[in-house]
């Protein structure tokens, strides 16, 4: 028998508009949530000898958390650039913070927007061209400041009363209250907080004034048994460094350390930095705990996929360093925590790798958004519902591009591979560097990663392995 065309036609477009009814149901909202040079070793889910951040852990209680989380290069700007597009460093033309982000470009947030989903970024942007993609945006410009400061809503400049950490909160739950109900959103919510210079609230500016925080238990390295061009970086808390420390800390600014000299006076700068970083933690926790509590009273928490993580890692106090860069573990981990009740079960964990270049994979996934090919991250759905994928990754490829004269780090840049035990890394010249040479590091035997042992014979069938692992994943991620 011979079928109606026209009820046939019919009823593809009444089953096409139910299934589309569905679809659109059952996407769930995203929020993702991320703070300024959070180091892992600063969050208490991970480790509790300087940090107490109930709220953060809490998402990953609710949820998972990744003990293997890290970034592929540890700089603030690439790192940003890398979460919109799903892509390393060099493909996006993102290599340094000196960089402008081309927003012409593929980002997950378009992907969204053309796929029914509203959009906003707001808080920390970091990338000196306007946001692109975004129903609504409302940033700081450049770092940003802690207290009164400018925001830029949709292109207008407007000074702001208070503290960042509550303001760029309050305006996230403002933007989800004000949001078009009948659809999904997916929010950045993006804070300025633990980045320099460290301006604690008013609440919390005198909390540990009278105590003394742990020292980290590498704190006293002295880097002779590394690499030269770790030994030459000049992101380290020595007494020389006070002048240019003042232009960096906050605290440095009011109090004065006297007659202090030698260890006394590094223990001291080490005490002023360490306590700053704990007390602007102390605002973001408490206040991703009220977003985290308006999500569940406005009934969004049960749809809602919550990420949070860090632009990169951090020393804090580490080797006796501040800042990042380099291929240490402190600087190359990132803290990574996701709450999802409807498809991530409470309490799960992973030691599985994830990069930040998988997160914009991840999110077009859950959005049932097609994965574009050229994206070089993978989607971490697999892993956040319980599952191990036998082809997962086992290593991955790290590099940092921006040169050392670049205000007073004086890191070179480098490249490497980390595995489950070693890291290789090499350290390269360019027309203003002459720094060059190679670091392995074996985590397993040196768990503190204090000795190179590049020239120990015992590792060179190690490295042999560890150079082509380095070429097969320059040659695969397209790296000059």
């Amino acid at each position: 028998m011979r079928k109606c065309p026209v009820l046939f036609a019919l009823a593809i477009i009444v089953y096409g508009s139910c299934w589309t009814d569905t679809l659109a149901a059952s996407r769930p909202n995203i929020v993702y949530i991320m703070t300024d040079d959070h180091a892992t070793q600063m969050m208490s889910a991970y480790d509790n000898l300087r940090a107490a951040t109930p709220n953060l852990d809490r998402i990953g209680e609710e949820g998972i958390i990744f003990q293997n989380s890290f970034c592929t290069n540890s700089l603030c700007a690439p790192a940003r650039a890398t979460l919109l597009t799903g892509k390393y460093s060099h493909k996006i033309g993102q290599l340094g913070n000196r960089d402008i982000f081309d927003g012409s470009q593929q980002t997950f947030p378009k992907l969204l927007q053309k796929a029914g989903y509203q959009t906003a970024m707001i808080g920390k942007w970091h990338l000196k061209s306007e946001p692109t993609g975004f129903d609504y945006w409302n940033v700081l410009p450049g770092q940003g400041v802690y207290v009164d400061p400018i925001l830029i809503e949709m292109g207008e400049r407007k000074t702001h009363k208070g503290y960042v950490t509550d303001i760029i909160t309050d305006f996230a739950i403002d933007w989800v209250k004000n949001r078009d109900p009948d659809k999904p959103f997916m929010l950045c919510y993006h804070h300025k907080a633990p980045h320099a210079q460290w301006v604690p609230s008013a609440e919390h500016d005198a909390l540990w004034e009278d105590e003394e925080i742990v020292y980290p238990a590498n704190y006293d390295d002295d880097e002779s048994g590394r690499a030269q061009s770790v030994q030459d970086a000049a992101n380290q808390l020595v007494p020389d460094m006070i002048q240019r420390w003042r232009a960096f800390g906050a605290k440095m600014n009011k109090e004065d350390p006297g007659d202090l000299k030698g260890e006394a006076l590094k223990d001291w700068l080490y005490q002023q930095y360490v306590k700053d970083y704990m007390r602007v933690m102390v605002s973001v926790d408490e206040n991703v705990g009220r977003f985290m509590d308006f999500l569940k009273e406005a009934g969004l928490d049960e749809n809602t996929v919550v990420i949070y993580t860090a632009d990169n890692g951090m020393f804090i106090g580490d080797h006796g360093r501040f800042d990042k860069r380099l291929m240490d573990e402190e600087s190359l981990r990132i803290p990574l925590v996701v709450r999802y009740p409807n498809g991530i079960k409470a309490g799960s964990e992973t030691d599985l790798y994830s990069l930040n270049v998988d997160y914009a994979p991840t999110i077009l996934d859950y959005a049932g958004v097609v994965i574009p090919g050229d994206m070089q991250g993978q989607s971490l759905r697999p892993i956040l519902e319980g599952k191990k994928p036998a082809d997962w990754r086992k290593t991955f490829y790290y590099h940092y591009y921006e040169h050392p004269d670049f205000q007073f780090q004086d890191v070179p840049p480098h490249y490497g591979v980390r595995t489950d035990r070693y890291k290789l890394i090499h350290y390269y010249p360019t027309e203003k560097v002459e720094a060059t040479g190679w670091e392995l590091l074996d985590m397993r035997a040196d768990p503190m990663e204090l000795k190179n042992e590049y020239q120990n014979p015992q590792y060179q069938y190690v490295i042999k392995e560890l150079k082509t692992e380095i070429e097969r994943w320059r040659e695969e991620l397209e790296v000059n």
